[in-house]
């Protein structure tokens, strides 16, 4: 395995966590090289890295989680970088406000403070973990960001700094046990040759440099969640990295506001919405829907360099008689040659498809890619061709074992 990287290449939700959960057995180490706790599935990572905003409440609640269900030996397994920086309660209580700021432009935050911590770390005034072991420091700074809120938002900012230092003097000591110098326990993972499995997060056309970035509404998240993020986060010896695996559905979906080309608000995204259930498992929202779109996916690995894909909920497009895949886009009639940065432009872009002849007939039973209808076999060959990536993981259904690995 040596480094294995788990990638979104889509929007998100693509199903990161499954490949991670069926991969992990084969790693010693775990890591997240960026985002914060509002992924929604399962997976405990051993190793949190220093591009992580690190949400200190959840941390402990989900070790207590674990704990109560036995799992005493997490405690002696999970450390964190002390150059993480700290998603604090001030940060939850200034995320809806920003929200409201942005009015119809909304982003469509998970509301945990995700957004404001990484804008706090850009403008270096953010708190890092190295930080809370200097109360002195700490205080002075939780205390210089709190009045910089109250004079941008006044009597909105609803927010008790003397608490949350209060809170803050009973985490310090227990937060002394899993902080690492994480420069130096990533370079001893590597040098061992330690085989480590990292899961990306949010994807690729969320990221800051490269996702859908208008200039007057916010349509990305706050962090790299490319490749670059990743090696940048974590510290990775680039030579290292064995496996980059873009996560991609077979069809599209996207949670909050932004341009989405192939978006069905008909019966065709209705239908997708459903049998998909597309509603985020920490947030209830429902997702929007629409069909494959090849120029994204492209796109995608144009900058992300994808070594295999994971085709993911295949199953969900059994009963469809016809399936549509974006090929590209076209302006007055040409094509253009990638993902667009303007998106006036990309607005203005007709979508050209490509028409498939539906399977109808259940795939979740097919245990190996012979087994597939020969409509989804074809199906599955056409992304490969498009994008010139090897398909090896493909999705057939929610449960672990629904998944065909291909040689």
């Amino acid at each position: 395995m040596a480094i294995t990287i788990i990638l979104g290449s889509q929007w998100g939700d693509e199903g990161k966590g499954k490949l991670t959960d069926i991969l992990a057995p084969e790693a010693k180490l775990c890591a997240r090289a960026a985002g914060g706790h509002n992924a929604g599935h399962s997976i405990v990572m051993n190793f949190i890295g220093s591009g992580v905003v690190f949400n200190v409440p959840q941390f402990f609640k989900e070790l207590e989680a674990l704990s109560e269900k036995g799992l005493e030996a997490v405690h002696d397994r999970i450390r964190v970088s002390d150059r993480v920086h700290i998603d604090l309660q001030l940060h939850i209580a200034a995320d809806g406000l920003e929200e409201q700021e942005l009015g119809e432009g909304k982003i469509g935050t998970t509301g945990r403070g995700i957004g404001p911590s990484y804008s706090c770390k850009a403008a270096r005034s953010g708190i890092r973990l190295a930080d809370v072991f200097n109360p002195k420091l700490f205080e002075q700074k939780l205390r210089r960001l709190a009045d910089g809120y109250r004079k941008r938002y006044g009597d909105l900012f609803k927010y008790d700094v003397e608490e949350e230092l209060a809170q803050f003097e009973e985490y310090r000591e227990k937060l002394r046990k899993y902080s690492v110098d994480g420069v130096s326990f990533m370079k001893t993972a590597q040098k061992s040759n330690t085989p480590i499995l990292i899961e990306g997060a949010n994807a690729l056309m969320l990221d800051l440099d490269y996702g859908s970035y208008p200039l007057t509404k916010q349509y990305v998240t706050s962090s790299n969640t490319s490749l670059a993020g990743i090696i940048g986060g974590l510290t990775l010896d680039p030579t290292k990295i064995t496996d980059i695996i873009g996560v991609v559905k077979a069809y599209t979906t996207r949670v909050g506001s932004g341009a989405f080309k192939t978006e069905d608000l008909g019966e065709v995204g209705t239908k997708l919405q459903e049998i998909g259930r597309e509603w985020g498992t920490s947030t209830g929202r429902r997702r929007r829907c629409g069909w494959l779109d090849l120029v994204v996916l492209k796109y995608s690995n144009d900058i992300n360099n994808y070594t295999a894909l994971n085709l993911t909920k295949l199953d969900v497009l059994d009963t469809f008689e016809t399936i549509r895949v974006a090929t590209a886009y076209k302006i007055d009639g040409k094509e253009i040659e990638s993902y667009p940065a303007d998106l006036d432009i990309l607005d203005q872009c007709e979508v050209v498809y490509k028409d498939f002849p539906g399977w109808q007939t259940p795939t979740t039973n097919a245990k190996s890619f012979e087994e597939l209808p020969k409509e989804a076999r074809a199906y599955v060959e056409f992304i490969e061709e498009y994008v010139g990536v090897k398909v090896k993981y493909i999705g057939t259904g929610p449960d672990r074992e629904a998944m065909i690995k291909r040689a």
